[in-house]
């Protein structure tokens, strides 16, 4: 699993009990009618991820469905020469393991941490008996995989037509939209494996950011200082992606 793999397990981690995490730091949760909230809870239970934790590998059943809450989680595919792309990336305004309720137990890609933090797991089983419900967490759950896919298939076209540095502003922007904070974890080799580039051209359309003002880089930690800037040099990608996500999850 290479710069993937986890020094102790996801699921091994728990949150200080003194935190108390609430499963409504998740949206599709907190939109949830008090009554179905209320069936869940006993069920969900937290995690606490790190940096590079594996949530699950390719064609392996899974065990659960993930509620981010302050992490973000990006699915990413590898292909057989060992290179890497990121699909897509989940954080408290949405679920990560929706082939569990699309009909199949398993998906080729990979979810990995992109930022640290923690969640909410829901195990299959009661996943399933919730989702035959129909009624509200049903629909949410689609709507949320309607949005999911139209970020997919943006950041496939993103990746063909447009530039490092556009992609890269895309990318900045949607993990801010999924954390509290102007800053992200991240050093270069972790985010040429998001991109799909070499380490070179990530410090190069770094660089050229962070000239122009837009952000600060030092080893592994990336702040953004000017997200208008950010907005105003990246492609039309990362608009398409929030405005979908606005229309159907609100």
């Amino acid at each position: 699993m290479g710069p993937y793999a986890p020094s102790v397990s996801a699921e091994e981690r728990r949150p200080d009990a003194a935190i108390a995490p609430s499963p409504l730091g998740n949206r599709l949760l907190a939109a949830l009618p008090p009554e179905d909230v209320t069936r869940l809870l006993p069920q969900l239970a937290p995690v606490t991820w790190a940096l590079g934790d594996v949530l699950y590998e390719p064609d392996r059943l899974m065990a659960y469905l993930y509620f981010p809450t302050t992490a973000v989680v990006s699915l990413i595919y590898t292909m057989l020469d060992g290179t890497t792309a990121e699909m897509g990336l989940v954080g408290q305004e949405g679920v990560v393991g929706i082939a569990l309720f699309m009909g199949g137990d398993t998906t080729p890609n990979r979810a990995i941490v992109q930022v640290a933090g923690e969640a909410f797991r829901l195990p299959a089983p009661a996943l399933r008996a919730e989702f035959q419900r129909g009624g509200t967490v049903q629909l949410a759950l689609l709507r949320y995989t309607q949005a999911l896919i139209t970020q997919i298939s943006q950041t496939a076209v993103c990746n063909r037509l447009h530039a490092i540095e556009q992609r890269l502003c895309r990318w900045l922007l949607l993990t801010r939209d999924r954390v509290p904070t102007d800053q992200v974890q991240m050093t270069q080799e972790f985010l040429a494996h998001m991109l799909g580039v070499r380490r070179e051209g990530v410090t190069v359309a770094a660089q050229h950011l962070q000239e122009a003002g837009l952000i600060r880089y030092t080893r592994g930690h990336i702040t953004i200082l000017d997200r208008p800037g950010l907005e105003a040099t990246t492609c039309e990608c990362y608009q398409v992606v929030r405005d979908e996500f606005t229309r159907l999850l609100g």
